[in-house]
């Protein structure tokens, strides 16, 4: 195999797993991170179970040290073969309070209580920088390499709220719908120099983000924890090995024409009506 593939945000629970099981069937790892210790932390365990693998700090927001990352990258491993964008993620000045507005709400005085008339635009564009531009620009710094040889791909991470919005996140929402659009614009204007651009779509996973909104400090499911539960089918959260099956098929050769897919990893979430 010995295909170099570049993960951002490979310090998370899911790329961090993704990398690991990659790692495995012999590719050989680049883990960028903003958090340089939680790369370090995963390459460690890479290397120590055989793989291959470096750990580099990298900022997706800033195409200089992206390319800082790629020079050290091709020196230490060779030219990117598939790069995996995953870095991401929401934030609270870009969340509502409430699912629903009402007109009682407008009377609230609390710093606390957001309606969309409080949204903080630094922090929606926040958002929507971290996953649609650290999406982008690493695209542009590793995929010029990749032109002119075989099997090189990209695989985004996009989310089931690019297909329907969930409740109080609009800003992630719309940036995960940004994602899976701009996969699609990617993988035709890439169609010609043999880069296929693809995208997982997971749903519920238990994450560090948002392991607090859906379950207790005692590990129970919170009230939006159960309504997540209760609207999918397959009836439970996502496992990050959940996410390695379609992983490894869209990074392999079985996949040689299939491009421009957004790939719903949901347990059933986005197939459901709710009836």
């Amino acid at each position: 195999m010995n295909k170099v593939v570049v993960i951002t945000g490979a310090g998370g629970v899911l790329c961090s797993t993704l990398a690991k099981a990659l790692a495995k069937k012999s590719y050989k790892i680049a883990l960028l991170d903003l958090n340089k210790e939680a790369a370090e932390k995963v390459s460690n365990e890479i290397k120590i179970q055989g793989g291959t693998s470096i750990a580099i700090g990298a900022n997706v927001l800033r195409k200089e040290s992206l390319e800082k990352a790629r020079s050290i990258v091709s020196k230490e491993l060779g030219p990117c073969d598939i790069l995996i964008n995953g870095a991401g993620g929401n934030h609270p000045l870009g969340t509502t309070t409430n699912p629903f507005l009402n007109n009682e709400d407008l009377l609230i005085d609390n710093k606390e209580f957001k309606t969309f008339f409080d949204l903080d635009m630094e922090g929606v564009q926040f958002v929507f920088n971290l996953n649609f531009i650290g999406t982008m620009l690493p695209s542009q710094v590793f995929a010029k390499e990749m032109i002119g040889k075989t099997g090189c791909s990209i695989l985004n991470i996009s989310s089931m709220n690019a297909y329907t919005p969930l409740t109080k996140i609009p800003a992630y929402s719309g940036a995960k719908a940004a994602v899976s659009n701009f996969t699609q614009w990617l993988a035709v204007h890439f169609s010609k120099v043999g880069i296929r651009v693809n995208a997982l779509a997971p749903g519920f996973f238990l994450t560090e983000q948002n392991r607090t909104l859906l379950t207790t400090d005692k590990g129970k499911l919170t009230q939006r924890g159960n309504t997540i539960i209760e609207q999918t089918p397959m009836g439970r959260f996502g496992e990050p090995e959940d996410l390695i099956g379609a992983t490894l098929w869209l990074c392999g050769e079985q996949s040689n024409f299939v491009t421009g897919i957004s790939i719903p990893i949901d347990g059933g979430f986005s197939a459901f009506s709710g009836v």
